[in-house]
C-alpha cells in the first residue's frame, strides 16, 4: 500500500469511528436532536441516584436504544459531555438479556452489535464502534449466531466484559457473579430480576428495564409504579408514548393502531400497562370514570363491604333514578384498624346508610370468640350478609360496566388501583392478592339493591348561604 492509499484508509476509518451509530445518537442539534428526546434523556440522568431504572415505552419509541445507549457508554467509558447520569470510572462486567435466545439474538445482540447475519466478518450496525471489539465467544450449543460473551476495549485501555442471557434459562442462570450493569430488554420474570437485582448489590451496580408493558401490571411493573417506601429509594420509572418523540408521523401512527389488538392500544401507544387477556374486567378505566361530584340527595345510597385479617375495605354507591346507574362515590381503606375505627368510618359517611357485607363474617370470620357481622351491628352498623355467588357477581358487575351503568368517580385511587391489578392466573382462577374493594363492590352490586336507602334531609339553617341542604352530601 503505497503513501496515499495509507492516508485514504486512515481517513475511512476516522470517519466510520466518527459516524458510526454510538456518535451520532443524541446529537445537540437536528432533526433528531437530544432535547426533543426528554423522556430518554432524564432515563439516562436518574441513573445518578437510582439503582433500578425502568424505561416503559410505547412500541417505536427508542426503547430498547436507550438501553444499547447506555450499556455502550458504561462498557467503553466514553461518556458523551452532556451525560448527567450513572459512570464507571474502571472497565464493567455487564449482563443484557432478552425473552428468548431468538428475541435476544435479533434485538438485543443487534442492537449492540449488529447484524447476527455478519457474525465473524463485520460488527458495523451496532452501538458499540466497532474498532473497541477485541474478541467474542459464540453459543456453542442452540440458536445459530448467537453471541455468549464480547469483550471491549475500555478508555482506561484495560477491557469489559458482555455476556448474554435470556429468561428462558431460568432464576439459575442468574445466580452467581456480581455485575455491574445489568439490562433487561422486555419484562423478566419477578424471580430471575430479584436474582439480577442481588447480582449487583456489591459492585454498587445498577439495572435498567425496557419493555412495553403488555403483561400488565405484573408484580415486576407493581414494583416501580407503587414501590414501598423502602424500595422507592432505590427503584424509579418513566413512561413514554409516541407523543413523545419526533420520529413517528401520523400516518405511521395510524398504520400502527389499525393492526393493534384494542386491549394492546395503550400499552403500545402510551407506554400504559394493558389490561391483558388475563384481566377479570377487560374494559378501559377511561370509560368508568367520571369527575368527582356531590351526589345529589334524591339518590339512594348503599355500601358493601369486606373484612380481612390485614385490611378491611368499604366501598359505597349511590343510584341514578333516570338510569338506574350505580355512581361509586366514596371508599375506606384500612388495613389492621379495629372494628370500631372501621365502624366509626362508615357512621360518618350517614348512621343512616344500610350496608352489604361479606357473607362469610356470619359465620367463619371470628374477632374474640364472636362472628364479624354480630360485633359490627353491635356497633350501630345497619347490615345484612351479602350474596356471594362469585362468578355470577362478575358478570353482572362487568355487564353494568359495558353497557355504561357502573360509574366510578375520579378520586378513589384505591379502587381504581385494585381494578388495574383484578386478574386470573393463567388456569383461569382469580387471583386473591389486594381486591377487597373489588370484592365490596360485587356484594354492593348483587345485593344492595334493597337496600339502597334516600339520605334524611337536611334541615336549612335560618339565613344560610349555600354549602348546606339536600346537597351539601358528598359521603353521606
Amino acid at each position: 500500500m503505497d503513501l496515499r492509499d495509507h492516508k485514504l484508509s486512515l481517513l475511512a476509518e476516522l470517519h466510520r469511528r466518527r459516524t458510526g451509530k454510538f456518535r451520532t445518537y443524541f446529537p445537540d442539534t437536528g432533526v433528531l436532536a437530544r432535547s426533543k428526546y426528554p423522556r430518554h434523556t432524564e432515563f439516562f440522568a436518574a441513573g445518578q441516584r437510582f439503582a433500578q431504572r425502568l424505561f416503559m415505552a410505547a412500541n417505536r419509541v427508542g426503547k430498547s436504544e436507550a438501553g444499547a445507549y447506555e450499556v455502550t457508554c458504561h462498557l467503553t467509558g466514553l461518556y458523551p459531555p452532556w451525560w448527567e447520569g450513572k459512570r464507571f470510572d474502571h472497565p464493567v462486567e455487564v449482563w443484557v438479556c432478552g425473552t428468548t435466545s431468538e428475541t435476544t439474538r435479533d434485538i438485543v445482540q443487534t442492537k449492540l452489535f449488529g447484524d447476527p447475519q455478519n457474525l465473524g466478518t463485520t460488527w458495523t450496525g451496532g452501538m458499540v464502534p466497532e474498532h473497541l471489539i477485541v474478541n467474542h465467544t459464540r453459543r456453542v450449543h442452540g440458536l445459530a449466531n448467537s453471541l455468549e460473551s464480547v469483550w471491549v476495549t475500555h478508555v482506561s485501555g484495560d477491557t469489559s466484559v458482555v455476556g448474554l442471557k435470556t429468561y428462558e434459562q431460568g432464576r439459575k442462570s442468574f445466580e452467581g457473579t456480581a455485575k455491574h450493569v445489568i439490562w433487561c430488554d422486555e419484562e423478566p420474570p419477578e424471580d430471575c430480576y430479584t436474582e439480577m437485582v442481588f447480582r449487583t448489590m456489591t459492585t454498587k451496580g445498577i439495572v435498567l428495564v425496557t419493555f412495553t408493558p403488555l403483561q400488565g401490571r405484573s408484580h415486576v411493573v407493581n414494583g416501580f409504579l407503587e414501590p414501598t417506601p423502602e424500595a422507592a429509594e432505590h427503584k424509579w420509572f418513566i413512561q413514554a408514548g409516541w407523543n413523545h418523540v419526533p420520529h413517528l408521523d401520523a400516518t405511521q401512527k395510524t398504520a400502527l393502531l389499525a393492526t393493534t389488538p384494542p386491549h394492546e392500544v395503550k400499552a403500545r401507544s402510551e407506554g400504559e400497562p394493558t389490561l391483558g387477556a388475563g384481566a377479570i374486567y377487560p374494559i378501559e378505566e377511561s370509560n368508568l370514570i367520571v369527575p368527582t361530584r356531590i351526589v345529589p340527595s334524591t339518590w339512594r345510597r348503599c355500601y358493601g363491604m369486606d373484612i380481612g385479617w390485614r385490611r378491611t375495605a368499604v366501598i359505597w354507591g349511590a343510584e341514578d333514578p333516570s338510569s338506574g346507574a350505580i355512581e361509586l362515590y366514596d371508599e375506606h381503606y384500612l388495613s389492621q384498624g379495629e372494628p370500631p375505627s372501621h365502624a366509626a368510618a362508615i357512621h360518618a359517611r350517614g348512621e343512616w346508610m344500610h350496608g352489604v357485607i361479606d357473607p362469610a363474617s356470619a359465620g367463619a370470620s371470628v374477632i374474640d370468640g364472636r362472628v364479624a357481622l354480630d360485633l359490627y351491628r353491635d356497633l350501630g352498623l345497619n347490615l345484612e350478609p351479602a350474596v356471594n355467588a362469585v362468578e355470577a357477581g362478575l358478570l353482572e358487575v362487568w355487564t353494568r360496566m359495558v353497557t355504561g351503568r357502573l360509574r366510578v368517580q375520579l378520586h378513589l385511587a384505591n379502587w381504581l388501583a385494585e381494578f388495574r391489578k383484578y386478574h386470573r392466573d393463567p388456569k383461569g382462577k382469580i387471583v386473591k392478592e389486594n381486591d377487597h374493594l373489588m370484592d365490596a363492590t360485587r356484594y354492593l352490586v348483587m345485593s344492595g339493591e334493597p337496600h339502597m336507602r334516600t339520605p334524611p334531609q337536611l334541615r336549612r339553617r335560618s339565613g344560610s348561604s349555600g354549602g348546606g341542604g339536600d346537597h351539601a352530601w358528598m359521603g353521606g
